[in-house]
Protein backbone atom coordinates (compact mmCIF):
# COMPACT_ATOMS: atom_id res chain seq x y z
CA UNK A 1 0.00 0.00 0.00
CA UNK A 2 1.20 3.49 -0.76
CA UNK A 3 -0.29 6.94 -0.27
CA UNK A 4 -0.90 9.70 -2.79
CA UNK A 5 -3.02 12.77 -3.49
CA UNK A 6 -5.67 13.21 -6.15
CA UNK A 7 -4.00 16.33 -7.43
CA UNK A 8 -4.74 19.89 -6.44
CA UNK A 9 -3.39 21.49 -3.28
CA UNK A 10 -4.02 24.86 -1.58
CA UNK A 11 -2.33 27.61 -3.57
CA UNK A 12 -0.68 30.62 -1.97
CA UNK A 13 0.71 32.81 -4.75
CA UNK A 14 3.33 35.19 -3.39
CA UNK A 15 4.58 38.49 -4.76
CA UNK A 16 8.37 38.93 -4.92
CA UNK A 17 9.57 39.98 -1.46
CA UNK A 18 13.34 40.17 -1.79
CA UNK A 19 15.74 42.03 -4.05
CA UNK A 20 16.62 39.01 -6.19
CA UNK A 21 13.00 38.08 -6.89
CA UNK A 22 12.02 41.69 -7.49
CA UNK A 23 14.82 42.03 -10.02
CA UNK A 24 13.78 38.80 -11.73
CA UNK A 25 10.21 40.09 -11.81
CA UNK A 26 11.27 43.27 -13.57
CA UNK A 27 12.65 41.19 -16.43
CA UNK A 28 9.51 39.01 -16.52
CA UNK A 29 11.08 35.80 -15.21
CA UNK A 30 9.53 35.64 -11.74
CA UNK A 31 7.09 32.71 -11.57
CA UNK A 32 4.93 32.64 -8.41
CA UNK A 33 3.55 29.28 -9.50
CA UNK A 34 6.95 27.62 -9.12
CA UNK A 35 7.01 28.74 -5.50
CA UNK A 36 3.51 27.29 -5.06
CA UNK A 37 4.65 23.99 -6.61
CA UNK A 38 7.62 23.83 -4.27
CA UNK A 39 5.44 24.48 -1.23
CA UNK A 40 2.85 21.90 -2.34
CA UNK A 41 5.44 19.17 -2.96
CA UNK A 42 7.29 19.76 0.33
CA UNK A 43 4.02 19.87 2.28
CA UNK A 44 2.86 16.57 0.79
CA UNK A 45 6.21 14.92 1.49
CA UNK A 46 6.35 16.23 5.06
CA UNK A 47 2.88 14.77 5.62
CA UNK A 48 4.23 11.36 4.62
CA UNK A 49 2.78 11.06 1.12
CA UNK A 50 4.61 8.65 -1.20
CA UNK A 51 3.46 9.78 -4.66
CA UNK A 52 2.96 13.54 -4.77
CA UNK A 53 1.55 15.93 -7.36
CA UNK A 54 2.80 19.32 -8.49
CA UNK A 55 -0.26 20.77 -6.75
CA UNK A 56 -2.03 21.64 -10.01
CA UNK A 57 -1.46 25.27 -9.14
CA UNK A 58 -1.79 26.90 -12.57
CA UNK A 59 -5.53 27.04 -13.05
CA UNK A 60 -8.72 25.09 -13.49
CA UNK A 61 -8.72 21.56 -14.87
CA UNK A 62 -10.29 22.57 -18.21
CA UNK A 63 -8.63 25.85 -19.14
CA UNK A 64 -5.14 24.71 -18.18
CA UNK A 65 -5.34 22.11 -20.99
CA UNK A 66 -7.52 23.54 -23.77
CA UNK A 67 -5.46 26.73 -23.96
CA UNK A 68 -2.73 24.62 -25.56
CA UNK A 69 -4.89 22.60 -27.94
CA UNK A 70 -5.85 23.85 -31.44
CA UNK A 71 -9.58 23.62 -32.05
CA UNK A 72 -10.46 25.26 -28.71
CA UNK A 73 -10.74 28.79 -27.49
CA UNK A 74 -10.96 29.63 -23.80
CA UNK A 75 -12.65 32.91 -22.97
CA UNK A 76 -14.46 34.20 -19.90
CA UNK A 77 -13.60 30.94 -18.11
CA UNK A 78 -15.47 29.00 -20.77
CA UNK A 79 -14.15 26.36 -23.17
CA UNK A 80 -15.48 26.49 -26.74
CA UNK A 81 -14.77 24.10 -29.63
CA UNK A 82 -14.42 26.14 -32.81
CA UNK A 83 -12.57 23.78 -35.15
CA UNK A 84 -11.12 20.30 -35.49
CA UNK A 85 -9.14 19.30 -32.41
CA UNK A 86 -5.48 18.72 -33.20
CA UNK A 87 -2.09 18.10 -31.61
CA UNK A 88 -1.20 20.46 -28.72
CA UNK A 89 0.99 23.46 -29.49
CA UNK A 90 3.46 22.24 -26.87
CA UNK A 91 3.80 19.99 -23.86
CA UNK A 92 1.39 21.13 -21.18
CA UNK A 93 2.34 19.77 -17.76
CA UNK A 94 5.83 18.31 -18.11
CA UNK A 95 7.83 21.34 -16.98
CA UNK A 96 5.92 21.48 -13.69
CA UNK A 97 6.27 17.71 -13.18
CA UNK A 98 10.03 17.96 -13.81
CA UNK A 99 10.28 20.79 -11.30
CA UNK A 100 8.25 18.82 -8.74
CA UNK A 101 10.65 15.89 -9.21
CA UNK A 102 13.62 18.21 -8.62
CA UNK A 103 12.04 19.48 -5.39
CA UNK A 104 11.30 15.93 -4.24
CA UNK A 105 14.88 14.76 -4.84
CA UNK A 106 16.37 17.85 -3.18
CA UNK A 107 14.07 17.47 -0.17
CA UNK A 108 14.40 13.73 0.53
CA UNK A 109 17.09 12.42 -1.83
CA UNK A 110 16.70 9.40 -4.08
CA UNK A 111 13.93 7.05 -2.93
CA UNK A 112 12.43 4.58 -5.38
CA UNK A 113 9.29 4.35 -3.24
CA UNK A 114 8.61 8.06 -3.73
CA UNK A 115 7.70 9.88 -6.92
CA UNK A 116 5.56 12.43 -8.75
CA UNK A 117 2.43 11.53 -10.67
CA UNK A 118 1.40 13.16 -13.91
CA UNK A 119 -2.21 14.31 -14.11
CA UNK A 120 -4.35 15.18 -17.12
CA UNK A 121 -8.01 16.04 -17.42
CA UNK A 122 -9.72 13.31 -19.42
CA UNK A 123 -11.22 13.89 -22.88
CA UNK A 124 -14.81 13.06 -21.88
CA UNK A 125 -14.75 15.60 -19.06
CA UNK A 126 -13.17 18.33 -21.18
CA UNK A 127 -15.61 17.88 -24.07
CA UNK A 128 -18.67 17.74 -21.80
CA UNK A 129 -17.41 20.93 -20.15
CA UNK A 130 -17.10 22.67 -23.53
CA UNK A 131 -19.54 24.25 -25.95
CA UNK A 132 -19.41 23.08 -29.56
CA UNK A 133 -19.75 25.95 -32.01
CA UNK A 134 -18.54 24.32 -35.22
CA UNK A 135 -17.01 21.29 -36.95
CA UNK A 136 -18.38 18.55 -34.67
CA UNK A 137 -21.94 17.31 -34.91
CA UNK A 138 -21.70 15.26 -31.73
CA UNK A 139 -19.55 15.09 -28.61
CA UNK A 140 -18.39 11.51 -29.14
CA UNK A 141 -16.23 12.27 -32.18
CA UNK A 142 -14.81 15.30 -30.40
CA UNK A 143 -13.91 13.09 -27.41
CA UNK A 144 -11.99 10.67 -29.62
CA UNK A 145 -10.14 13.45 -31.44
CA UNK A 146 -9.24 15.03 -28.10
CA UNK A 147 -7.97 11.66 -26.85
CA UNK A 148 -5.63 11.53 -29.86
CA UNK A 149 -4.44 15.03 -29.01
CA UNK A 150 -3.93 14.29 -25.31
CA UNK A 151 -2.02 11.12 -26.18
CA UNK A 152 0.95 13.40 -27.02
CA UNK A 153 0.83 14.71 -23.44
CA UNK A 154 0.54 11.19 -21.99
CA UNK A 155 3.64 10.11 -23.92
CA UNK A 156 5.55 13.24 -22.87
CA UNK A 157 4.73 12.62 -19.20
CA UNK A 158 5.75 8.99 -19.52
CA UNK A 159 9.15 9.96 -21.00
CA UNK A 160 10.11 12.14 -18.03
CA UNK A 161 9.63 9.31 -15.55
CA UNK A 162 6.38 10.03 -13.75
CA UNK A 163 5.55 7.36 -11.17
CA UNK A 164 2.19 6.94 -12.87
CA UNK A 165 -0.32 9.00 -14.84
CA UNK A 166 -3.77 9.89 -13.55
CA UNK A 167 -6.62 10.72 -15.94
CA UNK A 168 -9.34 12.79 -14.25
CA UNK A 169 -12.82 11.92 -15.53
CA UNK A 170 -15.35 13.25 -12.98
CA UNK A 171 -18.05 13.48 -15.66
CA UNK A 172 -18.25 9.69 -16.02
CA UNK A 173 -20.46 9.40 -12.93
CA UNK A 174 -23.01 11.96 -14.17
CA UNK A 175 -24.76 9.70 -16.69
CA UNK A 176 -24.08 12.26 -19.45
CA UNK A 177 -21.15 10.42 -21.03
CA UNK A 178 -21.34 7.53 -23.47
CA UNK A 179 -19.32 4.90 -21.61
CA UNK A 180 -18.34 3.03 -24.78
CA UNK A 181 -16.83 6.23 -26.20
CA UNK A 182 -15.15 7.03 -22.87
CA UNK A 183 -13.58 3.57 -22.81
CA UNK A 184 -12.38 3.92 -26.41
CA UNK A 185 -10.81 7.27 -25.53
CA UNK A 186 -8.95 5.72 -22.58
CA UNK A 187 -7.70 2.97 -24.91
CA UNK A 188 -6.23 5.65 -27.17
CA UNK A 189 -4.50 7.32 -24.21
CA UNK A 190 -3.11 4.13 -22.69
CA UNK A 191 -2.00 2.38 -25.90
CA UNK A 192 1.70 1.42 -25.82
CA UNK A 193 2.20 3.39 -22.59
CA UNK A 194 4.54 1.64 -20.17
CA UNK A 195 3.80 4.03 -17.31
CA UNK A 196 0.89 2.79 -15.15
CA UNK A 197 -2.40 4.57 -15.84
CA UNK A 198 -5.02 5.54 -13.26
CA UNK A 199 -8.51 6.90 -13.80
CA UNK A 200 -10.07 9.12 -11.13
CA UNK A 201 -13.86 9.34 -11.10
CA UNK A 202 -15.82 11.30 -8.49
CA UNK A 203 -19.34 10.70 -7.29
CA UNK A 204 -21.63 7.71 -6.91
CA UNK A 205 -20.30 4.89 -9.10
CA UNK A 206 -23.24 2.52 -8.78
CA UNK A 207 -24.12 2.69 -12.46
CA UNK A 208 -20.63 2.70 -13.96
CA UNK A 209 -18.17 0.84 -11.72
CA UNK A 210 -18.60 -2.46 -13.56
CA UNK A 211 -17.82 -0.62 -16.82
CA UNK A 212 -14.77 1.04 -15.26
CA UNK A 213 -13.42 -2.41 -14.40
CA UNK A 214 -13.16 -3.05 -18.15
CA UNK A 215 -11.25 0.17 -18.89
CA UNK A 216 -7.63 -0.26 -19.96
CA UNK A 217 -6.16 1.22 -16.77
CA UNK A 218 -4.13 -0.12 -13.87
CA UNK A 219 -5.80 1.85 -11.08
CA UNK A 220 -9.41 2.93 -10.50
CA UNK A 221 -9.50 5.86 -8.07
CA UNK A 222 -12.80 6.73 -6.36
CA UNK A 223 -14.36 8.53 -3.40
CA UNK A 224 -15.16 6.34 -0.41
CA UNK A 225 -15.35 8.89 2.43
CA UNK A 226 -17.81 11.48 1.09
CA UNK A 227 -19.50 8.80 -1.06
CA UNK A 228 -19.43 5.83 1.31
CA UNK A 229 -22.08 4.03 -0.78
CA UNK A 230 -19.20 3.28 -3.14
CA UNK A 231 -17.93 0.73 -0.62
CA UNK A 232 -21.00 -1.41 -1.33
CA UNK A 233 -20.51 -0.80 -5.06
CA UNK A 234 -16.93 -2.04 -4.75
CA UNK A 235 -18.05 -5.11 -2.81
CA UNK A 236 -20.76 -5.96 -5.36
CA UNK A 237 -18.32 -5.71 -8.29
CA UNK A 238 -15.13 -7.06 -6.78
CA UNK A 239 -15.09 -10.05 -9.14
CA UNK A 240 -14.74 -7.73 -12.15
CA UNK A 241 -11.57 -5.94 -10.99
CA UNK A 242 -9.10 -8.37 -12.60
CA UNK A 243 -5.84 -7.31 -10.90
CA UNK A 244 -6.58 -3.59 -10.88
CA UNK A 245 -5.61 -1.58 -7.84
CA UNK A 246 -8.07 0.73 -6.10
CA UNK A 247 -7.30 4.35 -5.32
CA UNK A 248 -9.21 4.59 -2.06
CA UNK A 249 -10.40 8.09 -1.20
CA UNK A 250 -10.60 7.91 2.59
CA UNK A 251 -10.84 11.53 3.78
CA UNK A 252 -13.69 13.84 2.80
CA UNK A 253 -12.48 16.79 0.71
CA UNK A 254 -15.82 18.60 0.97
CA UNK A 255 -15.19 19.18 4.68
CA UNK A 256 -12.78 21.89 5.79
CA UNK A 257 -11.92 20.03 8.97
CA UNK A 258 -9.79 17.05 9.89
CA UNK A 259 -11.63 13.76 9.59
CA UNK A 260 -12.20 11.46 12.56
CA UNK A 261 -9.28 9.04 12.56
CA UNK A 262 -11.29 6.12 13.95
CA UNK A 263 -13.85 6.46 11.14
CA UNK A 264 -11.10 6.63 8.52
CA UNK A 265 -9.34 3.61 10.04
CA UNK A 266 -12.58 1.61 9.96
CA UNK A 267 -13.24 2.61 6.34
CA UNK A 268 -9.75 1.66 5.20
CA UNK A 269 -9.95 -1.64 7.09
CA UNK A 270 -13.04 -2.52 5.08
CA UNK A 271 -11.20 -1.63 1.88
CA UNK A 272 -8.33 -3.92 2.84
CA UNK A 273 -10.79 -6.74 3.51
CA UNK A 274 -12.23 -6.34 0.02
CA UNK A 275 -9.17 -5.92 -2.20
CA UNK A 276 -6.15 -6.65 -0.01
CA UNK A 277 -3.52 -4.40 1.57
CA UNK A 278 -1.21 -4.37 -1.45
CA UNK A 279 -4.02 -3.52 -3.89
CA UNK A 280 -5.15 -0.41 -2.00
CA UNK A 281 -3.77 3.11 -2.60
CA UNK A 282 -4.82 5.64 0.05
CA UNK A 283 -5.61 9.21 -0.94
CA UNK A 284 -8.16 11.98 -0.33
CA UNK A 285 -11.55 11.76 -2.06
CA UNK A 286 -10.63 14.53 -4.49
CA UNK A 287 -8.37 17.56 -4.77
CA UNK A 288 -7.53 19.65 -1.70
CA UNK A 289 -7.41 23.08 -3.34
CA UNK A 290 -10.51 24.40 -1.54
CA UNK A 291 -9.32 23.24 1.89
CA UNK A 292 -7.34 25.49 4.24
CA UNK A 293 -3.63 24.75 4.00
CA UNK A 294 -3.18 23.54 7.57
CA UNK A 295 -6.28 21.32 7.34
CA UNK A 296 -5.13 19.85 4.02
CA UNK A 297 -1.76 18.99 5.59
CA UNK A 298 -3.39 17.34 8.61
CA UNK A 299 -5.71 15.31 6.38
CA UNK A 300 -2.66 13.93 4.57
CA UNK A 301 -0.91 13.24 7.87
CA UNK A 302 -3.99 11.32 8.99
CA UNK A 303 -3.95 9.18 5.84
CA UNK A 304 -0.32 8.29 6.46
CA UNK A 305 -1.01 7.53 10.15
CA UNK A 306 -3.85 5.15 9.22
CA UNK A 307 -1.59 3.40 6.70
CA UNK A 308 1.03 2.93 9.42
CA UNK A 309 -1.56 1.68 11.92
CA UNK A 310 -2.88 -0.96 9.53
CA UNK A 311 0.42 -1.95 7.93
Amino acid sequence: MFTTVVGSYPVNLKSPDNFKDKLINIFGFYDPYKIAIKEAVISQLDAGIDVVSDGQVRGDMIGSFVKYIPGFIFEKNSSVIVNKIQKPHSEITTSDIKYAKEILTHHIGEDRNKGVKGIITGPSTIIHSSRIESFYKNKNQAILDLAKSLKYEIDAISKIGAKYIQIDEPFLSTGMVDIKTASEAINILSKNTKTPISIHVCGNLENIFKDLCNFNVDIIDCEFAGNNQNLKVLEDNIRFLENKKIGFGCVDTTLNKVDDIDSVRTLVSKGIELVGYDNLILDPDCGLKKIDNDIAFKKLQLINKVREDLG
